[in-house]
């Protein structure tokens, strides 16, 4: 079947015979045309399926109604509930979002940075990924004159507004959990050291164990063991040592945490009577696996809605002055079965 033309102003222009100016001026309600013409023009449109270039137009008026997304991973839960809690946000206020997936590539992410500034979005927000090299892709994002927000994992030298969780507190209070449990030697399983989000959940993790004059051991703590696969090699060669801990806190994913458990029973340790196992993010499948999982909720879909908002607070004039550069969201500790070591805790 052959392809159809899409119907131009200059078609409309050309059926009433009028100039292609005035059907422009009508489709966009300008005053300058009379009402009778403007109605004849409306119905010809309709009658041959005209649809408006957006983005022709909104070169010519200097903007977008588009806001470009950058995330690491879209099928995880929570970029994916950050994407959702964006969306009923800017749906309301009338724009669109472009999805754009790193997966995890320095590389793949200057590319989608430059295509989202040649499809000239309003803001480009994102959460750099596990391999971010340098920001200057970043700053060519502000220096084109575009709204950048940064959430999660940041870029943190860059002046732009960002939206973060207190990492380091959810860490101290996830290793302080496990301690109450009665949990004696607890692993760490860390994600990139270059991305700011890891280095504060390593500082959470380290600064509870000191708080409750646990030694910090380095044998216990395993760095880029932030995937199920990663996390599950990091566990055999935790549990394969002469004195291997009695928990694990995979600090960078739900993904890491299952892997973990996986490992686990196979090997024939029993969760979590003798290995405790932590995750982070709250993904779904936490509350399904056997036994469900203790992890980190980072309220992801309110943090969605919270970085869209900060967009629509800075675009107004009057209260530009009011709106903060950095929000700071505070995830909350999910107990579940996987760390109920303690038998009073399991019975309350």
């Amino acid at each position: 079947m052959k392809n159809q033309k899409r119907t131009t102003i200059y078609d409309i222009a050309k059926k009433l015979n009028l100039n292609a100016s005035s059907v422009s001026r009508a489709l966009s309600n300008n005053s300058n045309v009379s009402e009778a013409t403007r109605k004849l023009i409306l119905k010809t449109a309709k009658e041959l399926n005209y649809k408006q270039n957006s983005l022709a137009s909104n070169l010519r008026k200097g903007h977008n109604q588009t806001i470009g997304v950058i995330v690491p991973r879209i099928n995880q839960n929570f970029f994916s509930n950050i994407i959702a809690g964006l969306e009923e946000v800017t749906y309301q206020k009338g724009y669109n979002l472009i999805i754009c997936q790193s997966n995890e590539s320095y590389a793949r992410e200057v590319k989608c940075v430059n295509t989202l500034i040649n499809q000239h979005v309003s803001c480009i927000i994102i959460s750099v990924s596990a391999d971010f090299e340098d920001d200057s892709h970043l700053k060519n994002v502000i220096d084109q004159g575009i709204q950048l927000i940064q959430f999660d994992r940041v870029a943190d030298n860059l002046e732009t507004f960002k939206v973060l969780n207190d990492n380091e507190q959810a860490s101290m209070e996830a290793v302080s959990h496990l301690i109450e449990q009665g949990y004696k030697r607890i692993a760490l399983l860390e994600g990139p050291q270059n991305l700011n989000i890891f280095k504060q959940r390593r500082e959470g993790y380290i600064a509870a164990l000191k708080k409750h004059d646990f030694e910090v051991l380095p044998e216990l703590m395993i760095e880029n063991a932030w995937t199920k696969e990663l996390g599950a090699v990091a566990t055999r060669k935790l549990l394969s040592l002469p004195n291997p801990p009695d928990a694990i806190f995979a600090s960078t994913s739900d993904f890491s945490a299952l892997g973990v458990l996986e490992v686990a029973n196979k090997m024939g340790v029993v969760v979590p009577d003798e290995l405790g196992i932590c995750g982070y993010s709250n993904e779904s499948f936490t509350e399904i696996t056997t036994p469900s999982i203790t992890t980190i909720d980072q309220y992801s879909v309110s943090m969605g809605k919270t970085i869209a908002n900060l967009f629509f607070q800075e675009i107004k004039p009057e209260s530009k002055d009011a709106v903060p550069k950095i929000v700071s969201i505070k995830p909350k500790l999910i107990i579940r079965s996987s760390t109920l070591k303690n038998k009073k805790s399991r019975e309350t």
